[in-house]
């Protein structure tokens, strides 16, 4: 498991000329599909996203990750009529795996996000399958907003 983190500190890039590695979170929060639920939910409060990729580990070697699926918050949601205790990241990961080149166009990730009802990428690096991060719709909605330029605000009700 890694943490991923985005880079506050970093001035949005506006959406008409961003690629995906300038909005996403670098580094990739995973559990492999045994991982209990309830593990599952604490990761999310603790790092405070709303996705956990579930990753088959083929060895040892951090390299060898194949992708899985996700859990989604609405993944875990929805399995709390079911019994908790029970269930595994595997089992409840409904949420379809999609990925992005990191040096794709947002508008790209935007509308693979619509055209699968999602709202996370895995970002991978460009002529591979290895993960190196997030995007999500609100990374999209922050390069969206980024062309407002640093002068215009909210209008006042």
């Amino acid at each position: 498991m890694l943490q991923a983190e985005h880079r506050e500190d970093e001035q949005p890039v506006a959406f008409e000329t961003a690629t995906v590695r300038d909005a996403m979170s670098h580094g990739v929060i995973s559990c492999p599909p045994e991982t209990p639920l309830r593990v599952v939910a604490r990761m999310m409060a603790t790092f405070g996203v709303h996705a956990i990729f579930v990753f088959e580990y083929v060895e040892e070697d951090d390299e060898a990750q194949q992708f899985w699926a996700v859990v989604s918050d609405l993944d875990l949601v929805a399995a709390t009529r079911l019994d908790l205790d029970t269930l595994t990241a595997g089992a409840t990961a409904v949420t379809p795996l999609v990925s992005v080149a990191a040096d794709s166009a947002i508008a790209e990730a935007g509308s693979l996000m619509a055209q699968y009802g999602i709202a996370h990428l895995a970002v991978t690096e460009p002529g591979s399958s290895r993960p190196i991060g997030v995007i999500s719709t609100l990374d999209i909605a922050r390069a969206i907003a980024a062309g407002l330029g640093p002068r215009e605000t909210f209008p006042s009700a």
